[in-house]
């Protein structure tokens, strides 16, 4: 651990599964305290649910996961997802009460050293829009913004789209999935999508008989990827709900955002895609997840 990480009474270290209780409670009351502020819904449903969150987090081998503790008790988590060429920052969070002493970025900073020291080509996450504070720490650190989001809920209108076939995903489709995302992103997220088959969340969309687009899952956790707006059309219609707060739809992708709208879907609120390192202009449709 580097002095600076010890600075100020400030110490972080590996997170550990226990940790995942006092974490998972500092990290609901942190996101219930700023999106309350600005009258937003929380983005977990309880202190359970960011508990099981964390847990899974803090145990899994593909994400590198540290706690800040000061003067002895946890104060913050965060965590940086290692299952692609680009890392994904996030959650962080910091206790309400151990604001203003260096919390987060000594635990951004770490997560960014992990990332330079396993030569990651870019890192990225996703920030809520009203956090000023948060934005400034994150373009302080080098990181920029590239994309304003909406997540936005509800259940569409229109539950099909001509020519689009919707089905569950298998492992047979993961080498075509891949390919299509280095089409549209210039890399893939293979380690993350063959998960999500495994757990029966994911999708294709076939059209002409081939696949044309996919989601690991139509949620807030969940990526898509798609040849078209048509693809991600039938994609995101073909979702009896969304969990948790919602999917995140590029805002300045105009005619997705206005078929959403038109489909009955409403924004939650606003939210910012920012990157550091490798970026390429998406050339096609595209959902993130809260971590990119």
């Amino acid at each position: 651990m580097s002095d600076e990480l010890r600075s100020r009474g400030v110490m972080v270290r590996a997170a550990r599964p226990e940790d995942a209780v006092a974490c998972g409670r500092i990290c609901f009351d942190a996101f219930s305290a700023i999106n309350g502020r600005h009258g937003f819904p929380c983005d977990f449903p309880s202190p359970e649910a960011t508990q099981h969150v964390l847990s899974m987090l803090f145990s899994h081998p593909a994400f590198y996961c540290v706690v800040a503790e000061v003067e002895g008790r946890i104060a913050g988590s965060n965590c940086l997802d290692e299952r692609s060429a680009i890392a994904g920052v996030g959650p962080i969070t910091v206790d309400p009460e151990a604001q203003n002493a260096g919390v987060g970025r000594k635990l951004m900073q770490a997560a960014l050293d992990r990332a330079a020291e396993r030569h990651f080509a870019g890192v990225r996450l996703v920030q809520a829009a009203f956090h000023n504070r948060s934005l400034s720490l994150y373009t302080g650190l080098g990181f920029d913004v590239r994309e304003p989001l909406s997540c936005m809920t509800g259940r569409t209108t229109q539950r099909t789209v001509s020519g689009c076939a919707v089905r569950p995903a298998q492992s047979a489709d993961l080498d075509a999935c891949n390919r299509l995302a280095r089409q549209v992103h210039g890399f893939d997220r293979g380690g993350e999508l063959g998960e999500a088959v495994q757990r029966g969340t994911a999708v294709v969309v076939e059209r002409d008989g081939r696949i044309t687009g996919y989601a690991s899952m139509l949620t807030f956790f969940g990526h898509a990827t798609a040849e078209t707006g048509l693809d991600l059309q039938a994609l995101i219609a073909s979702a009896d709900s969304f969990m948790g707060p919602g999917i995140l739809v590029p805002s300045r992708n105009s005619a997705l955002f206005r078929w959403c709208l038109a489909n009955g879907l409403r924004v939650v609120q606003p939210m910012t895609l920012m990157s550091m390192g490798l970026y390429n202009e998406p050339a096609g449709a595209w959902l993130p997840s809260v971590l990119y």
